[in-house]
């Protein structure tokens, strides 16, 4: 399509400011970005689309100008929605460089310029799935009957084509929700997963075939209309892909660029939900800052209670939290803030499969539908905790709806054990021989004052976890054992963490009942365990003690006669 179409088109906003003699110039492609230099991601023939966040000073527009014009754009389309009416020395700049330049209205948004071009430029390479989209725009609306999911079933209506969108461990994002469509088996998912992850990481970077039994897929690479600052292997580990039964490779060539068009828009919806998640990032991000600048336990706890009704849609807040550690480490690279970029959206992805319940989820590995405890086929589950970045490492605060251990919530709480699940084999493939991707798990906490030894403590395991082989490792609070604390290297957080998780059961069960607990746990330790002596120090009858012991045993998940459960009570009660 050529740019004067753009402009003639009333939909857009396009308002020309400079190059009314260029507008003969053709159009491939569309891109939006806000780097300073964006050269790498073009090959020439786009819109480039920004909001002119990289603008600091009038001239910044020259450099800008200057390496799109070298890199062979079509045009320049600077948005007025953050900084208002286009500047003039950027009006200047694309004049001196021959660079035709629209301004977007504020009431119009990049997708919707995005979405046309791709629709039109595809539509000029092969009529088929352009006509498809064309007659179907809900593609990219939200709710059950659009999203990815809807351009899956029209091209297996139109074009007898089965397709899955999936994240880069496998976890399935869309899929075809029409009557007779095949089911993707999880361990395909995991297979065509670690085969995509495996060949980035190689540097093979387009599309790909794949042969799981006698089927074969294609993958094609769904990216970012917003590149990050890792180089394209490294980022393709946070990649969605578009798998498609199908041997593409005899396909003619304009067929093959109609599923890259697909996957521009698909591309859309990624970036839709990844700036979803902003709020979610930004709440975890002040608890955490608060947190660790040992803020007033009522201030951190005004935060959580903002961030639980947006975790636990339903609850006014979460009475329990963990916290967890991840890091990315290169042989080759100090860990920083890009690393810490990339340790987010892995530890978005390992939460969103390590949290998916066996036999909870469809056949095909999608949500259940509406109705279910889990979410819809709109919803990610990503969404279910907030992640946040802390220079190179990760954390999330993860909300729990009842009480760990609770026998109707069984597995409520994070286990290390299981956390990396099956996102574990695409991720070592993804990371290879020069990576490495180490994850602490705390245990659960149900109050403001318990999150300080909680992230110190989910850190600590981390470290555990480092100190072990391969490329994928998780390492939970159960691994801190007790004579590790004697170790003067572990922080006092952790030793506070520690007696805490074993003593504030009992206290608060005290303040609530005046039960005097804590009191006759500490008679029963120093009776040695016997119940007659403890009795007769406390004057209370045999029964009486046992029930009280029986009542210690229930709140923390301890065993009084085990000698290894009396040591951690010893050590907790004297370091308290």
């Amino acid at each position: 399509m050529r740019l004067r179409a753009l402009l003639e088109s009333g939909t857009l906003g396009l308002r020309l400011l400079g190059g009314a003699e260029e507008l003969d110039r053709t159009v491939r492609g569309v891109m939006t970005t806000d780097l300073r230099d964006p050269s790498r991601y073009l090959s020439g023939g786009e819109l480039v689309l920004t909001g002119l966040a990289w603008r600091h000073a009038p001239e910044d527009s020259e450099s800008f100008v200057r390496i799109v014009a070298e890199a062979g754009v079509a045009a320049l389309a600077a948005g007025e929605a953050e900084l208002g009416p286009v500047p003039e020395d950027l009006i200047a700049a694309c004049a001196r460089y021959r660079v035709p330049l629209f301004s977007v209205s504020e009431s119009v948004a990049f997708a919707t310029i995005t979405e046309h071009i791709v629709r039109q430029v595809s539509g000029e390479r092969a009529g088929d799935l352009a006509a498809v989209v064309d007659r179907h725009r809900k593609l990219m609306t939200g709710g059950p009957a659009g999203g990815p999911g809807a351009v899956l079933d029209l091209l297996g209506n139109d074009l007898d084509l089965h397709a899955w969108v999936l994240s880069s461990t496998g976890r399935a994002i869309a899929g075809s929700a029409r009557t007779g469509a095949p089911v993707l088996a999880p361990e395909v998912r995991e297979t065509l997963a670690s085969a995509r992850l495996d060949a980035v990481r190689t540097g093979r970077l387009g599309a790909q075939r794949v042969t799981v039994g006698d089927t074969v897929y294609s993958l094609f690479p769904v990216q970012s209309t917003t590149p990050g600052p890792l180089d394209a292997r490294r980022a393709g580990l946070g990649q969605w892909v578009l798998a498609v039964a199908a041997d593409a490779s005899d396909w003619p060539a304009g067929r093959r660029e109609l599923l890259d068009g697909v996957t521009q828009l698909i591309a859309v919806e990624r970036d839709r939900r990844d700036a979803g998640r902003s709020v979610r990032r930004r709440l975890a991000g002040e608890v955490l800052d608060l947190v660790q600048s040992g803020a007033p336990a009522a201030e951190t706890a005004a935060r959580l209670r903002a961030a639980g009704p947006l975790l636990l849609p339903g609850t006014s807040s979460a009475p329990y939290w963990q916290i967890v550690v991840a890091s990315v480490e290169w042989e080759d690279e100090t860990p920083g803030e890009a690393t810490g970029r990339l340790a987010r959206d892995l530890l978005e992805e390992v939460l969103a499969r390590g949290t998916e319940a066996p036999g909870r989820a469809g056949e095909d590995g999608l949500p259940a539908p509406a109705g279910t405890d889990l979410p819809g086929p709109g919803d990610d589950a990503a969404d279910r905790a907030a992640v946040t970045q802390l220079g190179a490492e990760a954390v999330a605060l993860v909300p729990l709806s009842a009480r760990p251990g609770d026998e109707e919530h069984t597995g409520a709480e994070l286990d290390a054990t299981h956390l990396v699940g099956p996102a574990g084999a695409p991720l070592a493939a993804g990371l290879g021989t020069q990576g490495r991707l180490t994850l602490g798990v705390s245990a659960a906490v149900h109050s403001a004052e318990g999150l300080r030894g909680a992230l110190e403590e989910a850190r600590h395991a981390r470290r555990v976890a480092a100190a072990r082989p391969g490329p994928v490792n998780a390492a939970g609070h159960q691994e801190l054992a007790s004579h590790v604390l004697l170790l003067p290297f572990v922080p006092d957080d952790v030793r506070r963490a520690f007696t805490a998780r074993l003593l504030d059961p009992l206290r608060v069960y005290d303040r609530r009942h005046r039960a005097e607990l804590i009191p006759t746990l500490e008679a029963f330790l120093d009776s040695d365990g016997s119940w007659t002596r403890c009795a007769a120090r406390l004057h209370l009858h045999v029964n009486t003690l046992r029930y009280r012991v029986g009542r210690i045993e229930q709140l923390t998940g301890r065993d009084l006669s085990r000698l290894e459960d009396k040591l951690d009570f010893f050590l907790a009660l004297r370091m308290s």
